[in-house]
C-alpha cells in the first residue's frame, strides 16, 4: 500500500504513531480519563498529515490501528468504530483545511464526511453479521450502562442510589438509544471544533498552513436557526412519540451550535477583560463540569441573536 511512498521523515512517523496509539489505548483502558484521550485522537493525525503530506501522513493512522489491533478487538464494535472515526476525522480535517474554506464549511464538511463514512460501515457490518443496526446500538448502550453501574459500585456510591439507578436502567437505555443520532452528531461537531482550536497554535509554531478563520470569538449562530429551535420545541409537545424523539434529537443538535456561539461570547469577554490563563482555565473547567454553567453558555448563544451581548455591528442586506 505504501510501496511508492518516500518516507523522508521516519522519526516524525514513529512519533506520530506512538502518540496516536497511546491516545487510542488510553481511551479504552481509562474509563474517566479516556474521554479526554479520545478528544485528542484526531490531533496527531491532523498535524502529521499536514506536515508530511497525504501519502506519508496516511501511514500514521494506519500503523496506529495495526499496532493496537489487539486492544481494539477487545472492545465493543461501536466503540471501535468511534475510535477509527476519530482517526478518519483528523485526516479528513487536514484535507478540508487545505481548501481554505470558512470555519462553518470546514467543520460541516468534515463532520458530514466522517458521519456518512461511519453510517456506511454500520450498514456494511449489519449485512455481514446479519444483525440490525438498532440491535447493535442496543447492545452497545446496555453494556456501557452495566459498566457505568459497576463503576459507581466500586466508587462507593450508596446502595440506595445504586438500587434507584438499577431500576431506571431500562428507561435510561430506551432514551439513550433514541437520541444516539444526535449524540453522534454533537460529539463529532465538538471534537472537530476542539481539534481546530487546539491545532492553531501548533500549526503556527511549526509554520504549517492554517486558514485565517478570523477572530472566532466574534462568531455568532445564523439567525434562521431560531426557526429550527422553535420547530423542535413544537415537536416536543406533540402527542406522537416518534415526532417527540425527532424533536428531541434536533433540539440537542441546536444546543451544541448555540454552545459554540455562547462560548465565543465568553471568550470575547475573557479577552476584553485580560483574564489570566489560569483564571481562564478555571472558568472553562467550571463550564465543562457544571451543568448550570453549561446551559448558561448555551443561553448566551441563543439570546445573543436579540441582545447582541458583544455589541457587534450587523450588516443590513
Amino acid at each position: 500500500m505504501f510501496g511508492t511512498v518516500q518516507i523522508d521523515h521516519p522519526r516524525d512517523i514513529i512519533i506520530g504513531v506512538a502518540i496516536t496509539s497511546i491516545l487510542l489505548a488510553g481511551s479504552i483502558y481509562m474509563p474517566v480519563i479516556g474521554f479526554f484521550c479520545a478528544l485528542f485522537i484526531p490531533l496527531p493525525v491532523f498535524f502529521y498529515r499536514a506536515k508530511l503530506g497525504r501519502k506519508a501522513g496516511m501511514i500514521v493512522p494506519v500503523l496506529s490501528i495495526i499496532l493496537i489491533m489487539g486492544v481494539l478487538s477487545s472492545g465493543l464494535l461501536i466503540e471501535n468504530l468511534f475510535l477509527i472515526k476519530l482517526l478518519l476525522l483528523g485526516f479528513v480535517l487536514s484535507e478540508i483545511v487545505e481548501l481554505n474554506l470558512s470555519v462553518e464549511k470546514t467543520i460541516l464538511y468534515a463532520c458530514c464526511a466522517v458521519l456518512l463514512a461511519g453510517l456506511f460501515v454500520l450498514f456494511f457490518l449489519s449485512g455481514v453479521y446479519d444483525i440490525r443496526i438498532v440491535d447493535m446500538v442496543n447492545d452497545y448502550v446496555a453494556k456501557n450502562l452495566e459498566l457505568t453501574l459497576d463503576l459507581y459500585k466500586n466508587m462507593g456510591v450508596s446502595e440506595e442510589n445504586v438500587f434507584i439507578l438499577t431500576n431506571a436502567l431500562e428507561h435510561i437505555q430506551y432514551i439513550i438509544v433514541r437520541i444516539i443520532p444526535a449524540l453522534a452528531i454533537i460529539s463529532t461537531l465538538f471534537i472537530t471544533w476542539a481539534s481546530l482550536l487546539l491545532a492553531k497554535p501548533i500549526f503556527k509554531a511549526k509554520n504549517l498552513f492554517y486558514p485565517d478563520f478570523g477572530s472566532l470569538n466574534l462568531w455568532k449562530a445564523p439567525e434562521y436557526l431560531v426557526w429550527g429551535v422553535i420547530g423542535c420545541g413544537l415537536m416536543l409537545i406533540l402527542p406522537d412519540q416518534g415526532i417527540k424523539i425527532l424533536g428531541l434529537n434536533g433540539m440537542i443538535i441546536f444546543m451544541i451550535i448555540y454552545f459554540f456561539a455562547g462560548i465565543a461570547i465568553v471568550s470575547f469577554y475573557f479577552e476584553k477583560k485580560n483574564f489570566s490563563r489560569i483564571l481562564k482555565f478555571l472558568l472553562y473547567s467550571i463550564i465543562g463540569l457544571q451543568k448550570l454553567a453549561l446551559f448558561f453558555v448555551i443561553g448566551l448563544g441563543f439570546f445573543d441573536i436579540w441582545l447582541n451581548f458583544r455589541k457587534l455591528k450587523t450588516k443590513k442586506s
